[in-house]
């Protein structure tokens, strides 16, 4: 399959996973009581909290790695050749926050979540598969050269606002989408030493994700050379 094929098939999935997410979490399918996206908010039953679930959705980091996952992939499906600063910023989104997503809920979320019914579906593609078939296909095809040093730390700006966004307004909503997150529990000195922390590993991760590129792109380059 060429590259833009197979950001086709990346973009599809990813696509599915937040549209049917999207679906379940307007008509109200999720089990109430359980992790889900609609249990971030206090919204009314039926269609009349459907924009505020809607929203809820929205609001998680989970589903803001999704998207850009499948803004990217989309751009990436009709040309591959992209460059430019925002470019490598979003490119680098793309690849740190989707690992972020699956590792910390892997290991921090994973254990208390009761996953039922559609649920199954969807928490498999957007905290297993899209992550993982995101990281391997960057580093199988590419495209290289379009993540750079500076980009790990550009990066920093979607994740910083949507961490910005959450404390706001989580301090008019009284709600937080996550309990690392919870201001009321934790107090904010300790939610911003863990947002912090978030952002180091992104950092490092950024870090990995640039010298991989390099190094898989200078092999490249040698074996179409020999």
């Amino acid at each position: 399959m060429t590259i833009r094929r197979v950001y086709a098939v990346l973009a599809g999935i990813t696509w599915f996973a937040l549209a049917l997410g999207w679906l379940l979490t307007i008509f109200n399918v999720y089990p109430v009581g359980a992790l889900y996206e609609n249990t971030l908010g206090d919204n009314p039953d039926g269609l009349a909290g459907a924009f505020g679930r809607l929203i809820d959705s929205l609001s998680y980091f989970t589903n803001v790695s999704l998207v850009i996952v499948a803004v990217v992939s989309t751009m990436l499906a009709r040309n591959p050749d992209r460059g430019g600063a925002v470019w490598r910023a979003v490119r680098m989104d793309s690849l740190t926050m989707i690992s972020i997503t699956g590792l910390i809920y892997a290991i921090l979320l994973a254990p208390d979540a009761e996953v039922q019914g559609l649920d199954i579906i969807t928490n498999a593609l957007k905290h297993y598969i899209v992550p993982v078939v995101t990281v391997l296909v960057f580093l199988i095809i590419g495209p290289r050269r379009q993540v750079s040093l500076a980009s790990v730390f550009t990066a920093l700006v979607i994740p910083i606002t949507w961490a910005a966004y959450t404390l706001v307004r989580g301090e008019v909503i009284q709600a937080y989408p996550y309990g690392f997150l919870n201001v009321i529990a934790y107090g904010l000195p300790a939610v911003l030493v863990n947002i912090a922390g978030v952002a180091a590993l992104g950092i490092v991760m950024g870090l990995i994700f640039w010298a991989l590129d390099r190094v898989l792109g200078r092999r490249t380059s040698t074996t179409k050379v020999g």
